[in-house]
């Protein structure tokens, strides 16, 4: 097997908000093929597509009901037959995700699963029975907020559901549940797809004890370390390994909340036989307040010398051991300039900044829909949200608990919420920032008319064409595979500098994250006397190293 991806970039596409082509205000598969030239023109070497499968849309596609048909909205099997051709004929490979951990409960193997405890689907999923007093048995949580059990009368048992009730959580215990997903991966690889994400993979193997969490900060429903990484977690994942991934020359990524860089290895060491690499959540929690009864919505400033250490960490950690996703936007994520950096002032530089950073990593880049050219968060009334996660949350912690005032949690959405990423995609000026000529599923962000793919394409300094060099320079320079990385400054509150070298070749990496002007001291040891500039998001490099507000560049050590 060759591993192509690792010269490869990634871009994420959310079909609902990508692109319209029918006037219904979904996006859909036609809609991707529509822009697949725009895709091309980027540069970009893999589409990731978040599900497409038959759901009733509970949590946005995430909970299937039938894996092998698409949902009728996104459009039919052979439009993602022929959506799979049109990439392949332009040199771009498709990733699609699989969601494995869970279900929805309007799947034919639930449906059958809750009629009887004796039925052949029974043991599909997790059903245990209630305490002597009726109540769930155990204290486990839901990621989406309250209980991780729901009460069927049918059978007289709770149903384990990390996520929403609508998602029953499937028991991988049980080898018929592991051909299934087996079997389902075939059918679509089988028809071209080149590999898959993997939805909250780290969950799949269960506590099948179901032991209580220790209480912690008067919270009647905990989610923990035993949401993740359960004891036969890696038996599943090289089990599938060979009786799928191997006999394909595909790409795997799996998504591992829960890891650090220590436990990744176990997950992408090629003689572990398991993925490619996984996506990390470990620099996606620096601005949360842990353990706190609020979850991620109790936010707090980012150390930024915490965000150059844990990435740094996964840099050093994975050489020769695995390799690395890199990422700061998805699906899940919201947009990295408003979360962390200047999405006004410094709009086009602070979005170039954080790309020149990650693309300058070893590993493989994630581009998530509109990163490319600098969409922003949006900041909506709660009505106007779609997101199951912020509706259960609001309800939870604002109304029932009181535990976050209306004000601060709102402050944590406009931040931190998922829907900052899943506006439409903005593609030019005209109404609903042609992503629909009908009513948006969610709102389009006001500041489209300023923001937007036409706009990038007519500025030859746009963050599109800097995006557009960073893949260019992913494809043609060893130096970006397979460099070591050397951190530099670890102490300093805004410079991010490393250093990547191979054989006799060292590149220097540099990023101010602050809006004041700071110098790189031309007397360390790291500033080459003698370089050209390969790439910077100012015309030209501050004179004497003094960077301006979010100045970025990458300079080539000239012998």
């Amino acid at each position: 097997m060759s591993n192509w991806w690792k010269k490869a970039v990634v871009y994420q596409i959310y079909p609902r908000s990508f692109k319209d082509s029918n006037g219904d205000g979904y996006g859909d598969l036609n809609g991707i093929i529509e822009k697949m030239d725009y895709l091309k023109n980027l540069g970009i070497d893999v589409l990731w597509i978040s599900p497409v499968y038959e759901s009733p849309q509970d949590d946005n596609g995430y909970d299937i009901s039938d894996y092998r048909k698409i949902y009728e909205k996104f459009g039919t099997n052979s439009d993602m037959e022929n959506l799979i051709k049109e990439a392949h004929n332009r040199g771009i490979k498709i990733v699609m995700d699989l969601v494995a951990n869970h279900t929805s409960d309007e799947h034919y193997w639930f449906e059958e699963s809750k009629k009887s405890k004796d039925n052949p689907y029974s043991d599909y999923y997790f059903w245990l029975n209630p305490r002597e007093d009726g109540s769930e048995p155990n204290n486990w949580g839901s990621s989406f907020c309250g209980t991780a059990w729901e009460y069927s009368k049918e059978r007289n048992q709770y149903y384990l559901h990390y996520y929403t009730k609508k998602q029953p959580d499937l028991n991988w215990e049980n080898p018929k549940v592991r051909k299934e997903v087996y079997d389902l991966m075939k059918f679509w690889m089988d028809k071209g797809v080149d590999g898959w994400r993997m939805d909250v993979i780290a969950s799949i193997s269960k506590y099948t004890d179901f032991p209580d969490y220790p209480e912690k900060l008067g919270q009647k429903y905990i989610t923990g370390f035993m949401h993740a990484n359960g004891p036969r977690l890696h038996e599943y994942l090289q089990e599938m390994n060979k009786k799928v991934l191997s006999k394909y020359d595909c790409m795997t990524v799996g998504e591992a909340p829960g890891s650090n860089s220590d436990i990744a290895r176990l997950f992408v060491d090629p003689e572990r036989k398991e993925l490619n690499m996984i996506i990390t959540f470990e620099h996606m929690n620096l601005d949360r307040i842990l353990n706190s009864p609020n979850r991620k919505w109790a936010v707090k400033d980012l150390d930024f010398k915490e965000l150059k250490s844990v990435l740094s960490n996964w840099q050093v950690k994975l050489r020769n051991h695995g390799w690395n996703a890199l990422y700061f936007e998805n699906h899940d994520q919201p947009r990295i300039i408003s979360r962390w950096g200047n999405d006004t002032n410094y709009r086009k530089e602070c979005a170039k900044a954080f790309a020149t950073i990650l693309h300058g990593m070893q590993g493989t880049p994630y581009i998530y829909q509109g990163e490319e050219i600098g969409m922003v968060n949006a900041h909506y009334k709660i009505e106007e949200y779609d997101d199951v996660e912020i509706h259960n949350a609001y309800r939870e912690l604002v109304q029932k608990s009181k535990s976050i005032s209306e004000e601060e949690f709102m402050a944590a959405v406009w931040k931190k919420s998922r829907d900052n990423a899943r506006t439409p995609m903005q593609w030019d000026t005209s109404e609903n920032a042609g992503f629909t000529t009908g009513r948006p599923w969610i709102k389009v962000n006001p500041r489209y008319s300023e923001i937007n793919v036409e706009e990038a394409l007519k500025d030859k300094n746009s963050i599109f064409y800097y995006y557009q060099k960073l893949i260019k320079l992913r494809h043609e320079e060893q130096i970006l595979t397979d460099g070591t990385f050397k951190l530099y400054m670890e102490d300093h509150p805004s410079l991010y500098v490393y250093e990547r070298e191979l054989e006799n070749e060292k590149w220097l990496v540099v990023a101010n994250f602050s809006e004041e002007n700071t110098i790189l001291d031309p007397l360390q040891p790291y500033i080459y006397e003698k370089w050209d500039k390969v790439i910077s998001n100012y015309q030209e490099i501050g004179v004497n190293m003094h960077l301006r507000p979010y100045e970025a560049f990458i300079i080539r050590r000239v012998k």
